[in-house]
């Protein structure tokens, strides 16, 4: 297990600096903040994300009294090479940059794509978890799982066509209030302005899309060997992993909790983040 060091403590992520580890023959890129020592929250990013894309106002909340990492994928931003087929090897991935970090026991807080993969990680070695946080996404072989990849390309063509960021149609509902929600995240991801990350490459991207495809085709995990305290959080309208799937993984997760806002999509836990950061820090504190 790491401990703590006499490094300075970092509590905003828009000044965390990107440091990098090398396992084997890849390189990984990774920001951590808050208290070193205990047991570190690792956050697992969506579709197309990058280091970059993390809500401040979740993180930093987290990060006040944990220590929180985030890193790219291989294949992702910063990281060397190449984002896997399948969504249970990227589960390998992150398994393996967890043991080079040093930690033998984890807290998870994952969205969209990244709670796919979480979810691996945590099927294969639920030695390593402690505490789970599942949001805006779906069990493996979930229902409507992989219609995600024809919203994704349908939202993407909307956005462009209103000279938008894609993730305004992607993750918030397209009324009054989705839209101002939708404006006010993005403000937000631009609150760094040094040190930004590399964009993912539309290889990478088309790769992911078709591993969670993959993942919403495959035979369903069993998700009854998950027994740690888990959080579930969505919106009551997310169009990329449909709503009804969180509602599908609080059934299959018999110590799990779950939380629907109303009026929000894929990214309710962004519209409602002051809600949701009180209660995320609550139920990952020690």
């Amino acid at each position: 297990m790491s401990t703590t060091n006499n490094e300075p403590i970092i509590s905003s992520y828009a000044k965390a600096p990107t440091k990098t580890i090398k396992i084997g023959g890849t390189t990984y890129a990774y920001r951590e903040l808050g208290p070193k020592g205990g047991i570190p929250v690792l956050f697992f990013v969506h579709l197309a994300a990058t280091l970059d894309n993390w809500d401040p106002r979740i993180i930093d909340p987290i990060a006040q009294n944990r220590h929180v990492i985030t890193f790219d994928q291989p294949g992702v931003g910063g990281s060397s090479g190449t984002f896997p087929g399948t969504l249970e090897e990227a589960a390998d991935q992150a398994y393996n940059f967890v043991n080079a970090l040093g930690f033998d026991l984890i807290d998870i807080f994952s969205f969209s794509m990244g709670g796919m993969i979480a979810q691996d990680v945590v099927v294969k070695h639920p030695e390593l978890v402690r505490r789970l946080v599942l949001t805006g996404t779906g069990p493996r072989g979930g229902k409507d799982m992989d219609k995600v990849v024809g919203a994704t390309y349908y939202d993407m063509v909307r956005a462009a066509l209103t000279r938008s960021d894609p993730k305004e149609f992607l993750f918030f509902n397209r009324d009054v209030a989705g839209k101002r929600a939708g404006k006010e995240f993005i403000e937000r991801l631009n609150e760094r302005t040094v040190d930004h990350d590399t964009p993912i490459t539309i290889k990478a991207f088309q790769t992911q899309l078709k591993a969670i495809q993959r993942f919403g085709r495959s035979v369903p995990s069993d998700l009854s060997i998950i027994t740690q305290p888990t959080l579930i959080a969505n919106g009551d309208n997310d169009r990329m992993v449909p709503s009804a799937l969180s509602v599908d993984l609080h059934r299959r997760i018999a110590n799990s909790e779950l939380i629907i806002y109303p009026n929000s999509g894929h990214g309710g836990v962004f519209q409602f983040h002051e809600e949701f950061a009180l209660v995320a820090v609550e139920f990952l504190t020690p």
